[in-house]
């Protein structure tokens, strides 16, 4: 009975802690939370809502229980339920818009961080998510006038511009966003964020050399930061700079990063420079990665052939050879695809050219037959009809379909009438 009683008095206690307006800091719901007793604060929550099934703060505490226990499911659905029941309060909105964020829920998320935007405009914590999902959406305008409002308020905020800067170049707007940028880091010189995407635009605009000065001005502000390194590798790799890119690539791998990519350039950069030593102690450790990768066999078995030893040189290319040989078959059969639909669409000049393409990668006389049948029949052409017609005879065997005597007559009928009547 005594049991009871105490169960009614800390339901009644953890209910009127919930409601009131100011929750004490040391309240019992709130002490079972700052000490990690999430489970028994679930339990004790449920005992509440079983007397008090529409109080939203109780269902609040429970969602962060169950947060805090990494059952983000069900912390959701306790942050729904407050959310519902006090759709004013703005900490319940927020905690149900970041949890649909964190999902990528964003067509949820979206029109609950546009009300509290709009409850407070000038808050940026709810501005940055709805800014994240304009992004994430492509709705790039959206998300510039967020940035452009905030920094009406502080003009001098090189983060804003950033971002703003960022939008425009996911837009296309290079111009825009290298001003943006540049405005940055005016204000910010070690704007590393600023620098890191300056060299994305001029990569993707083909100015490669720009990109490396950012780049290498980057890494004179943190020497630490590896992905600054990759890039310029990367870039030097590409436009024929060896030496530049092996050096880079080697302080990738030396600070424990050990990617296949990195290993396979190192070893291609040695192969070339004719130092098929080196080149294959990388190359046998990007080998051991992927063993599918063709191009890490290719170089290997170039490798090999350096050093005279053949026996490794056939395997690497033997290698080679299975690992492409099912790509061309597969490409042989999708030119004959696409020609089926290029035929049945009336192109039947581009299907002939197709049925050839495929031949490239996997013969098949049978192809020779249809290609006769579209010159005799759809494009009134004898001359060629009868060149393919005869091109299906004399490569009858090498098909693997048996024709009868009777079809093959027939074939050879239809070439001489072609014959007689061009």
């Amino acid at each position: 009975m005594k049991s009871n009683f105490f169960l009614i008095v800390l339901a009644t206690l953890g209910i009127n802690t919930i409601t009131a307006q100011d929750i004490p800091v040391k309240s019992d719901l709130d002490m079972m939370l700052i000490s990690g007793e999430y489970d028994r604060l679930i339990d004790t929550c449920r005992q509440i809502l079983t007397s008090d099934s529409l109080n939203p703060g109780v269902y609040y505490t429970m969602g962060l229980a169950y947060q805090s226990n990494l059952e983000d499911e069900l912390s959701l659905a306790c942050f729904n339920e407050a959310a519902k029941l006090d759709p004013d309060n703005a900490i319940y909105t927020y905690m149900l818009a970041k949890g649909y964020y964190s999902r990528e829920k964003y067509n949820l998320a979206e029109p609950l961080f546009k009300k509290l935007c709009s409850l407070d405009s000038l808050k940026w914590s709810y501005a940055y998510y709805l800014s994240s999902i304009y992004m994430n959406m492509d709705k790039f305008d959206n998300a510039i006038d967020i940035y452009r409002q905030f920094l009406l308020r502080d003009s001098d905020n090189y983060g804003y511009i950033d971002k703003m800067a960022f939008a425009y170049s996911k837009k296309e707007e290079y111009d825009t966003a290298i001003y943006l940028y540049n405005k940055s880091l005016s204000i910010n010189s070690k704007d590393l964020n600023a620098l890191r995407n300056l060299a994305s635009i001029y990569t993707v605009e083909m100015i490669p050399d720009t990109a490396i000065l950012f780049l290498t001005e980057g890494i004179a502000i943190d020497s630490t930061d590896m992905d600054l390194y990759i890039r310029r590798a990367a870039l030097n790799y590409s436009t024929h700079n060896p030496k530049k890119a092996l050096d880079d690539y080697m302080i990738v791998l030396s600070s424990g990063d050990s990617s296949k990519l990195y290993l396979k350039r190192i070893g291609i950069i040695y192969c070339n420079n004719h130092r098929p030593h080196e080149a294959i102690s990388f190359l046998l450790k990007a080998f051991e990665k992927d063993p599918y990768d063709y191009e890490t066999c290719s170089y290997l078995g170039q490798s090999y052939f350096k050093l005279k030893d053949m026996e490794s040189s056939i395997f690497y290319y033997n290698q080679v050879i299975s690992i492409l040989s099912p790509v061309r078959v597969q490409l042989g059969l999708t030119y004959v695809l696409y020609a089926e639909s290029q035929k049945e669409s009336g192109m039947y000049k581009a299907a002939i050219n197709s049925y050839l393409k495929s031949m490239n990668f996997k013969p098949d006389p049978n192809l020779y037959m249809i290609i006769a049948n579209l010159y005799d029949n759809k494009l009134n052409d004898p001359d060629k009809a009868i060149r393919y017609y005869q091109k299906f005879l004399d490569n009858l065997k090498n098909s693997k379909t048996h024709f009868t005597s009777e079809y093959i007559y027939t074939v050879k009928q239809r070439m001489e009438f072609l014959k007689a009547f061009r």
